[in-house]
């Protein structure tokens, strides 16, 4: 195998701005999130509880996955089909 001398990497000032723009468009954003969050507790979301919240963020990741479970029933002949008993 070949071997190299390191490659040497210049910071410039362009982009030392743009990290900052980049970071400061993030914190931005992150700020919405957090209000809307605050806003969406307002409306009585937060209060529901330690139990729900668990349904809550399964709902959400069901939701943004795009999957809808179906219940389960609960009678024999969904069970076991037409059979007789």
């Amino acid at each position: 195998m070949l071997r190299r001398k390191p490659t040497r990497l210049e910071l410039k000032l362009d982009d030392i701005e743009e990290f900052e723009s980049i970071r400061k468009d993030l914190e931005s954003c992150k700020k919405q999130r957090e209000d809307v969050d605050e806003v969406g507790a307002g409306d009585g979301e937060g209060a529901i509880g330690l139990s729900n919240d668990h349904k809550s963020r399964e709902q959400m990741i069901n939701d943004r996955i795009g999957y809808k479970p179906q219940p389960k029933p609960n009678n024999r002949s969904s069970q076991f089909g037409s059979f007789e008993f």
